[in-house]
C-alpha cells in the first residue's frame, strides 16, 4: 500500500494512527464524490492531450467498478490508506496500472479532497431541506387536524392572548420552511469548482480546464483566483452547521412546548405510545424521550458550528492539516439533524391536543376588549387599557 505522499521513508505508526485520524472511517460517505470528481478530472486531462483515450476507458471504467463495490459493501477505506483518495488511488493503480498513476497530473489531495466535500455537502443541503419540509408538512397536518382547538398564548410563561393550535403550528412550520431557505442558500459557497487550484497555487506548465470540470460536475462557477480556494476551507462548512443550529433550534422549541403541553399538569397533547418509552421502576409512565432528544441534539449543531469557527480562525494562508479536523463535527452536525428530521414528521402525526384539558384564564381577551373599546368609543388606548385592568380587579 502506497499513501499518496510516500516517498518511501519509514512512518511510525503512531503518526499515522494521529495524523490519519478518524479520516479514514468518516471518508466512506466520500467515495462516490471523489470517483465522480476523479472521472470529471481524467475526461478534462484527455480533452487537454494530456491522458491518451485508451488510458481515459481503462481510468473511467475502472472507477466506475471501484464505486460499485464499495456501494455493495465489498471494501472500505482503512487506517493505513488514511483517505479514500488514496484508496480509490490503490485500487485503481492495482486494477490497471501505470494509467492509474496518470490521473493525478493537474491536481493535488487538497483540491481533491474539497472537491469531493462540495459535492457531497451540496447532497447533504437539500437532504436537510427536503426533510425540514417534512417536518412542516407534518404541523400543517396537525393544524388541520386539532387547528381549531383554542390554545392559550404566552408571554413571560403567562397566559397572555388567546391562541389556536393552528396559530401555534403553523407558526413553527413557517419557521422551519424558512430554515430550509436557509439550507438553500448555503449552495453559494458550496458551489464553487475548487479543481485545477491544487495545492493553492494553480497547476505551473499543465493547461487544466477548470471549466470543464466546473460544467461536469454542475458546479455554478470556477473558485477564482486559486489562492482563494484554501482561505476558503471551513466557510461553507460553516455557514451549512450555522443553518443546521438555526433550525435545530426551531425543533427544540417546538419540543420544549410539547414536553410542557405533556405534562400532568398541563395536559394539552397526547403524544403516541409508539414514540413514547416506559420506566424501568414506574409502571405507570411514559417517557417522551424522541422530543427530549430533538430539544437536546440543537447543541449538537451549535457545538459543531463552534468547533468549524475555532479550528479557522486563526490559520494563515494556504493549506493547513488542522483543516482535516473540521470532518468530524461538520458530519456530527449534518448526522444529527439529519436523525431528528427522520423521525419528526411520524411523531408529529401521532399528537393529540385534548380540548376538554385545555384551561384560558378568565382575562386572557382583556387586551381583545381594550381594543374594543378603542374600536366602539374612540377613546385612548392607554384610557381603555386603565378601564379593563380595573374591571379586572374587581
Amino acid at each position: 500500500m502506497t499513501r499518496l505522499w510516500d516517498k518511501g521513508a519509514p512512518l511510525d505508526a503512531r503518526v499515522l494512527a494521529y495524523t490519519a485520524g478518524e479520516d479514514h472511517e468518516l471518508d466512506n460517505r466520500l467515495v462516490r464524490y471523489d470517483i465522480a470528481a476523479s472521472t470529471a478530472h481524467a475526461e478534462m486531462l484527455a480533452a487537454q492531450g494530456l491522458l491518451k483515450a485508451a488510458d481515459l476507458d481503462a481510468i473511467r471504467r475502472a472507477l466506475a467498478e471501484i464505486g460499485a463495490e464499495h456501494a455493495r459493501g465489498e471494501w472500505r477505506v482503512t487506517l493505513d490508506q488514511e483517505d479514500c483518495q488514496t484508496a480509490i488511488e490503490n485500487r485503481l493503480t492495482a486494477r490497471i496500472g501505470e494509467a492509474g498513476g496518470r490521473l493525478h497530473a493537474g491536481r493535488s489531495r487538497n483540491d481533491q479532497v474539497l472537491v469531493a466535500l462540495r459535492l457531497y455537502l451540496r447532497d447533504a443541503a437539500v437532504t436537510l431541506r427536503l426533510g425540514a419540509n417534512q417536518v412542516a408538512d407534518a404541523l400543517t397536518a396537525l393544524a388541520a387536524r386539532d387547528g381549531s382547538i383554542r390554545l392559550p398564548g404566552y408571554t413571560h410563561m403567562q397566559q397572555a392572548m388567546p391562541s389556536t393550535v393552528a396559530l401555534w403550528a403553523e407558526g413553527y412550520a413557517a419557521e422551519i420552511r424558512d430554515d430550509a431557505e436557509g439550507l438553500r442558500a448555503t449552495e453559494r459557497r458550496i458551489s464553487k469548482n475548487p479543481l485545477g487550484s491544487a495545492a493553492g497555487y494553480g497547476t505551473p506548465n499543465l493547461r487544466v480546464d477548470r471549466e470543464a470540470t466546473r460544467r461536469s460536475l454542475g458546479f455554478a462557477e470556477i473558485h477564482e483566483p486559486v489562492t482563494a480556494v484554501q482561505l476558503s476551507r471551513g466557510k461553507a462548512e460553516a455557514q451549512l452547521l450555522f443553518e443546521i443550529t438555526l433550525l435545530t433550534q426551531d425543533l427544540s422549541r417546538l419540543a420544549a412546548d410539547l414536553l410542557l403541553f405533556y405534562t400532568q399538569e398541563f395536559g394539552f397533547v397526547s403524544l403516541p405510545d409508539e414514540f413514547t418509552t416506559g420506566s424501568s421502576i414506574m409502571p405507570q409512565k411514559r417517557n417522551p424521550d424522541v422530543f427530549e432528544l430533538v430539544r437536546g441534539r440543537s447543541a449538537v449543531a451549535q457545538a459543531a458550528l463552534n468547533e468549524v469557527l475555532g479550528l479557522t480562525q486563526k490559520l494563515t494562508s494556504g493549506y493547513h492539516r488542522d483543516l482535516q479536523l473540521i470532518k468530524p463535527p461538520l458530519f456530527r452536525g449534518i448526522d444529527s439533524c439529519a436523525q431528528t428530521l427522520g423521525i419528526l414528521p411520524s411523531a408529529l402525526d401521532g399528537v393529540r391536543f385534548e380540548a376538554e384539558r385545555i384551561r384560558l384564564d378568565p382575562g386572557i381577551d382583556a387586551a381583545a376588549e381594550a381594543n374594543a373599546l378603542v374600536a366602539a368609543e374612540g377613546v385612548p388606548f392607554r384610557e381603555a387599557y386603565r378601564r379593563i385592568a380595573a374591571k379586572l380587579k374587581k
